[in-house]
């Protein structure tokens, strides 16, 4: 690009920085090294008054130059290694005025993500462990989640660990760094215990939305096309028709406080093996009162009012297990087989 005068490099730079006010000038001079100031004191004294045309002419010049030859800087980190490189620390504080490093925040905290956990992975990886790495490992979480920890593990080891519970000062911060270490690789991390709990918990949820007939043809299905951790979608169904299955002790805990409205139109139509099952597990007062009910028949009542009871039934179950109250048929049969 040309201007209407004819002038050295220097002599335009020296134009642009004249124009540019003592301040702003003031911070670009000290970048240029001694030879180049020579160049533009000696470049400044030979100018005359140039036009303001002309100036806004020389400037455009500089600008088409300067995004030529630059182009734009590819990343954050070369604009970084200039200001850097140029200047002071206290200069570019200044410039940045408030940027702040993005800071280097290390593995996520290991706590909040066992807290995710089941209880029963989190029994099980404590089934290995000695049990004063037990007690500490309790004693970091919430106490609900401990409390259903502890019902998954065996006798002889939940008592070990609630004995260390109650005497244990405070671990030494390299003792909890171990116990970290060892969470975040063999239960939170590890490939070889990926943690699929969570995609086989929304599958059994999904299944125990059917009834027994349904169940048993999608299991099938899955079985056929060779689902990955079926096992531990199996352990986690459950339908009203099992529930001759679990112990007296599951039984009585979930039918305990149940309506016996609830119970009595789940039990109707149901075979004699199952009703005895749930009669079982309630108090001698409601079994009469539901005996009592069911001796009518179910003449008038409607299948989907009974079906829903039931999977009100099945529901509680499920949720008393997952909360370590105890196991699921399901769940006794894969250990059986493991």
């Amino acid at each position: 690009m040309t201007t209407s005068l004819t002038l050295t490099r220097p002599q335009k730079a020296a134009a642009i920085l004249v124009a540019m006010g003592k301040p702003a000038a003031g911070r670009l001079l000290k970048f240029f090294k001694q030879e180049e100031l020579k160049a533009l004191i000696e470049a400044a004294r030979m100018l005359r008054t140039i036009p303001q045309a002309d100036l806004e002419k020389i400037v455009a010049e500089f600008e088409a130059e300067f995004t030529e030859g630059a182009g734009l800087l590819d990343s954050a980190d070369k604009m970084d290694t200039l200001l850097s490189e140029t200047l002071s620390p206290e200069e570019v504080s200044a410039i940045m005025e408030g940027r702040q490093k993005k800071p280097d925040t290390g593995p996520l905290p290991v706590w909040p993500q066992v807290e995710q956990l089941e209880p029963m992975r989190i029994g099980g990886f404590l089934a290995g462990e000695h049990p004063q790495t037990g007690a500490l490992i309790l004693s970091k979480l919430s106490s609900q989640l401990a409390a259903q920890v502890l019902l998954t593990l065996e006798k002889p080891l939940r008592s070990e660990i609630m004995k260390r519970m109650v005497t244990m000062a405070s671990a030494p911060q390299a003792a909890m760094r171990l116990v970290e270490n060892q969470i975040r690789t063999r239960l939170l991390d590890g490939s070889s215990s990926k943690d699929t709990s969570t995609g086989q918990a929304r599958l059994a949820s999904v299944l125990n939305e059917m009834d027994k007939t349904q169940l048993d043809e999608v299991i099938q299905d899955l079985e056929a096309v060779g689902t990955p951790d079926l096992a531990g979608v199996k352990a986690r169904v459950f339908s009203f028709d099992d529930m001759h299955l679990l112990s007296q002790k599951a039984r009585v805990l979930v039918f305990d406080g149940m309506s016996t409205d609830v119970i009595t139109l789940a039990l109707r139509g149901a075979p004699e093996e199952l009703v005895e099952a749930v009669l079982s597990a309630i108090g001698a007062r409601s079994r009469r009162m539901i005996e009592s009910e069911l001796s009518t028949g179910s003449e008038g009542i409607a299948l989907t009012d009974i079906m829903q009871a039931r999977k009100t039934v099945a529901s509680a179950t499920v949720r008393l297990s997952r909360e370590g109250a105890f196991e699921l048929p399901g769940a006794q049969a894969a250990a059986e087989a493991a």
